[in-house]
Formats: structure tokens, C-alpha cells, sequence
């Protein structure tokens, strides 16, 4: 197979993954087989103590075009046979490492879910998002009910899924959609200066627990967010990261994290 088949490509460039959506001509419309070899690449990612953050942007125009129209009509028709799913839709969830979307173009229905799991988002002028689901006769799929109002606020997300209407880059920036608006050529390149600060300066192990924090706190208490920070706190004393931290700093040079493993 050649490079130019696969559905999802990733390169190593020193201790970032840089993952791209490989059908460009289809603006990286999601199929299962693009899913599964995606999904193989993050879980290899994940237990990859070499690798300590992962950015992932679209081949060509676009980011992700959403569910590939064929296997709506399909759907719709009643002749698509669901394949049994070996994991689970929302696995971009569970990595521990950080997740960095390069958003180089538009990112439509299940494209816009896929960029809400990424923990930071980098556009440029050229980043549209739209929910499209209820211009396709949907629903709200995927989690994007539960997810879209935690990043843009319940009115804003009801908004953008009951019009399906498009949200231009510097709308997004402002509403939260993207955290950074770079120029168009500069999208991959700013995601991945970013990822490479994280992998240089902060603490893998102290990343994937904050990470882990984040996604608790959602469905915890405000007491209970405070009482797991403190045993996390007391246990992260004992972890050579933090003698790390602070000698590097008293010594003034970069610090040397231990991978995680």
C-alpha cells in the first residue's frame, strides 16, 4: 500500500505525533476503515512512552467533512450493515497524552465532534465549523449535546445545533470553537510548535492526570474536584517529576521529565 492509499497517516518528529486524515479529495469524510486504522494510531500513540503529545490536522482543503455521504444514503436506505464496533466512538477521549487539532479547513457534523475531543484547537482563516446534523434530517450524534455546550455555553450550542449553520474562524475564536487563529499556512506549524513546548517543558506524567482531572470534574462536585486534587497533590510529592520541577527551576535550565510509561 502506498502512502497515498492509507486512510491516516502520522509521523514522528522527535517526541509529537503528527497525525493526518488521509482522503483529501473526499475532504477526510469518515468511513469505518478510516476510523479503525485512526483509532490503531492514537492507542499505539497512547502506550508510546517516546511519544508525548499528538497533533492531528486534515490532508488538502479541509479538516473532516463528517460521516462520508455514501454511507448515509446507505443508512438511510436501510442497506448499511452496522460492523460490530471493537472500541468505543469516543476513544480520542482516553488518550492521555495531549491532543492538539491543526482545524486547516472545515469541519462538518461528526468532523466537529472529532475536533471537540482534541484539548487545545488551532485554526487558521480558512476553519468553518457546522454541526449539519439537523440540515441532514439528524440528530445530535455522538455526544456533541453533551460536549458542544461545555466548550461554547448551552445557548451558544443550542444555536449552532438547531441552525447547522457555518461559524467562521474568527466566530470561533470567540466563542470558543478555537483557542488559537493563526494564518492558513501556519496552522499545522503553530499546533505543532505548541506540542512541542508541552513535550520539552511539562511533565508527562503530570499532563495525563490533569487531563484525567478535567474529564472527572465534569460529572463531579465542585468538594469532590477539591478533595481528589488533594490526594492527587499529596501523591504527586512523592513522584521524582516534582523534585524534577522544582530543582530545574531553582537551577534555571529546562527540566528533564522522566517519560510516561
Amino acid at each position: 500500500m502506498s502512502l497515498s492509499d492509507e486512510l491516516v497517516l502520522s509521523e514522528r518528529l522527535d517526541r509529537v505525533l503528527l497525525v493526518t486524515l488521509n482522503r483529501p479529495s473526499r475532504l477526510n469524510a469518515w468511513t469505518d476503515e478510516l476510523e479503525e486504522q485512526y483509532f490503531d494510531v492514537l492507542t499505539e500513540a497512547d502506550a508510546n512512552p517516546a511519544v508525548r503529545a499528538v497533533v492531528v490536522t486534515g490532508a488538502g482543503r479541509g479538516f473532516c467533512a463528517g460521516a462520508d455521504m455514501e454511507n448515509l444514503k446507505a443508512a438511510t436506505s436501510g442497506s448499511l450493515k452496522a460492523a460490530p464496533r471493537n472500541r468505543a466512538r469516543d476513544l480520542p477521549l482516553t488518550i492521555q497524552k495531549p491532543m492538539i487539532g491543526a482545524i486547516n479547513g472545515v469541519a462538518a457534523g461528526l468532523g466537529v465532534v472529532e475536533a471537540l475531543y482534541f484539548d487545545v484547537r488551532f485554526g487558521s482563516p480558512n476553519t468553518r465549523f457546522t454541526t449539519a446534523f439537523v440540515r441532514r434530517g439528524l440528530i445530535a450524534e455522538y455526544g456533541i449535546a453533551w460536549l458542544l455546550p461545555r466548550v461554547v455555553g448551552t445557548s451558544r450550542a443550542t444555536d449552532l445545533l438547531l441552525s447547522g449553520r457555518i461559524v467562521g474562524a474568527e466566530e470561533a475564536l470567540r466563542i470558543g470553537l478555537l483557542d488559537y487563529l493563526v494564518k492558513d499556512s501556519d496552522v499545522v506549524s503553530a499546533a505543532l510548535d505548541y506540542a512541542n513546548e508541552l513535550s520539552e517543558f511539562c511533565s508527562p506524567h503530570s499532563m495525563a492526570t490533569i487531563k484525567d482531572q478535567i474529564h472527572r470534574a465534569a460529572l463531579s462536585s465542585y468538594e469532590g474536584s477539591v478533595a481528589d486534587a488533594n490526594k492527587l497533590m499529596l501523591q504527586s510529592f512523592r513522584l521524582s517529576d516534582a523534585g524534577e520541577g522544582v530543582a530545574s527551576y531553582l537551577e534555571k535550565r529546562s527540566p528533564e521529565f522522566l517519560d510516561f510509561p
